[in-house]
């Protein structure tokens, strides 16, 4: 994998398989200071078209293809977004269903569990490879079409103006050439009568006084329209001198600005286009052939996904299965069963057994045999926590492992983050949508053992659990209608976080996620999200604690009873109706849930109020948090995908009219 060139191409040796002759592009000007030069042939060529009575008409044309080819390519982006972001959920979620086959006790364990498990995080890191690429895609798509609308309003701004300074001066123009005929045809008449053409007689004219009257009143007349015919043709070229010196040359440049801008624009993210799926290709075939490290590296490298699938070892599993067996007491070889005849029938060993008989009685005994395996060795109601030879399956494991991976390869879409001295202040308090009754709820879970076997055997302090304990649980147990961790997340992310670029959409640490995770979950009261070096200083991890926290509630937070309305709701086109279906909707959720919701959105709502520093406005967390609020699983399918980010979106949008901000 490290041999392989992306950018590989011909020598600089090699011929160039264009014509010399042929203009230079775009890309013969890579790594120079501007554009190919034009020769000034081409340029007063170009310049006798765009400056002729033709030229703005031609720039708009040509302005209204770039804004057309804008739009396009937006519209490209935008659906090819939604196609990645389906596909990266649904691997998702077929990665997750994997590996809870894998833990399943019916399945194989050994080398082949381990290998199903990397299968697994495979496949969760190309997803968030997938997800990452979806999200920069449509951030792509909403700039390109921004920079569409406003190039159309300078378009029609600028067609008003330039236009309507060709019109005048075609009006000007127009008014001198009426003039002008109206002048020729006095003056022939005046000539006619002039020189006694005999056709004056037609008028009437009686004697030579009334001639003459005609004569002087026809000479007024053609001075009138010398005088008209002159005043005109100098308005006409007064116009046309103020057209070709100052409207037309500033409407050629305007528009040649915007022709310019939009061009650039839609380069700018065809380039980024190429480098983004570059990246995507790049990070997915690191992610499933990772580079080796240098000799002498002291972490192990990474396994490749062909390593992955070598390492099953099926002699090996099936040896470990066999003598995981050898321990139990059944596993002896049984006597011959002999017959002897009772004593007081007269002693002895008797006539011989029969075949038939003796093989009934090995059936017997073999039938036996299997009711004590079967009760030492399958699971029941009463042996389900005690603990047999079966070596236990290994647990699947948690999201943020790949996430930490996602991270450290090459195909990051954006800068790494760093940790300005934000200004503390105190998190906001979260009211509750009515008083709760904790009556309602259920009664408080009891402590959850540890992975890996009991309390007792490892010698551990009792434990409070946070993690995949249901909100109504945590709230009959902890008194608090919004748990703790939540409480502390926000509070680390407000005060260190909100102008973090890619806040809950980059991942943090593998080791600080579970590290803090045991920390909630032996007693969430004694952890102090104020001091940064309580969450060693990285507030993406945070939000990935927080994000872990809501993927592992048994329920849902939008609870998997109203899963289908909520996604029958996103299905309505009115903005306003969809805005009130939900509304309903959240009020209907149980306490717990909706006090937990209510603090989080007013939460995110701060996050896309600093969209300028951060880069997350309501649509790129609708996408982060779609399925972590709603349920991967939760009854839906892929296709429900983008109606839980628009649920999300919509709530988001709407924050101040779904949740008062006391």
């Amino acid at each position: 994998m490290a041999d392989i060139g992306l950018h590989d191409g011909p020598s600089p040796s090699a011929p160039s398989p264009r014509d010399a002759d042929a203009p230079p592009t775009s890309a013969d000007s890579a790594g120079q200071s501007g554009p190919p030069a034009i020769s000034e042939e081409v340029k007063a060529r170009m310049d006798k078209v765009i400056y002729s009575d033709i030229g703005i008409t031609t720039l708009l044309n040509r302005l209204k293809q770039s804004v057309a080819s804008a739009r396009d390519f937006s519209t490209f982006l935008k659906k090819r977004s939604t196609l990645e972001e389906e596909h990266a959920q649904g691997l998702r979620k077929l990665s997750r269903s994997l590996g809870d086959a894998a833990v399943r006790a019916d399945n194989r364990q050994g080398t082949y569990s381990q290998s199903h498990n990397d299968l697994s995080r495979f496949h969760d890191r190309m997803a968030d490879h997938g997800l990452q690429f979806a999200v920069s895609l449509q951030q792509m798509a909403d700039d390109l079409h921004e920079l569409a609308s406003n190039i159309e309003r300078g378009r029609k701004q600028w067609k008003q103006t330039g236009l309507s300074a060709e019109k005048r001066v075609l009006e000007a123009e127009a008014a001198a050439e009426k003039a002008k005929a109206k002048y020729e045809s006095l003056a022939e008449q005046y000539d006619r009568v002039k020189t006694g053409d005999k056709q004056t007689g037609k008028f009437g004219l009686k004697g030579p006084k009334s001639a003459a009257q005609h004569e002087e009143e026809l000479l007024r007349k053609v001075q009138n329209a010398d005088s008209d015919y002159a005043s005109k043709v100098q308005a006409a070229q007064a116009a046309r001198q103020e057209l070709v010196s100052t409207h037309r040359p500033q409407a050629v440049h305007n528009i040649q600005q915007l022709i310019s801008e939009c061009d650039a624009g839609l380069t700018l993210q065809l380039q980024k286009f190429a480098t983004f799926n570059e990246k995507l290709l790049l990070g997915q075939g690191l992610s499933i052939s990772p580079l080796k490290d240098s000799a002498g590296s002291a972490t192990p490298a990474p396994k490749s996904l062909y390593e992955v699938v070598q390492q099953v070892d099926n002699q090996q599993d099936y040896r470990d299965y066999i003598l995981s067996h050898a321990s139990n007491p059944a596993a002896v070889s049984s006597e011959q069963i002999k017959y002897s005849r009772h004593p007081t029938l007269g002693g002895g060993t008797g006539p011989a057994v029969p075949a038939s008989q003796t093989s009934t009685q090995n059936k017997r005994n073999s039938s036996m045999l299997l009711q004590s395996f079967s009760q030492q060795h399958l699971p029941t109601q009463s042996q389900s926590s005690t603990p047999g030879p079966v070596p236990a399956p290994a647990p699947a494991p948690a999201p943020s492992t790949q996430q930490k991976l996602f991270v450290h390869n090459p195909d990051s879409f954006s800068s790494p983050p760093f940790q300005p001295p934000y200004p503390v202040s105190d998190g906001p308090a979260v009211p509750e949508k009515h008083p709760l009754n904790p009556s309602s709820m259920t009664p408080a879970a009891s402590p959850l053992p540890p992975a890996g076997g009991n309390i007792q055997q490892q010698h551990l302090p009792p434990l409070k659990p946070v993690f995949g304990v249901s909100l109504e649980d945590l709230y009959a147990r902890d008194g608090t209608a919004v748990p703790m961790i939540v409480y502390q997340c926000f509070q680390a992310i407000e005060l260190f976080g909100l102008d973090m670029e890619g806040i809950y959409r980059l991942s943090g640490s593998a080791n600080h996620i579970n590290q803090m995770k045991q920390l909630f979950d032996n007693d969430s009261s004694q952890v102090d999200f104020t001091n940064p070096e309580n969450f060693y200083h990285d507030v993406n991890s945070v939000a990935g604690l927080l994000k872990q926290f809501f993927r592992d509630l048994p329920d849902p937070l939008f609870t998997s009873h109203h899963y289908s309305d909520f996604i029958n709701a996103a299905r309505i086109d009115d903005d306003i109706q969809r805005r009130d279906s939900l509304h309903a909707l959240v009020n209907n959720l149980p306490d717990a849930h909706y006090a937990t919701l209510r603090a989080l959105v007013l939460h995110l709502n701060k996050i896309q109020e600093h969209y300028t520093q951060n880069r997350m406005n309501a649509g790129n967390i609708a996408i982060c948090f779609g399925p972590t609020l709603m349920g991967a699983s939760s009854g839906g399918n892929i296709a429900d995908a983008g109606w839980q980010v628009r649920v999300i979106e919509t709530i988001l949008v709407n924050t101040f009219q779904l949740f008062d901000d006391d």
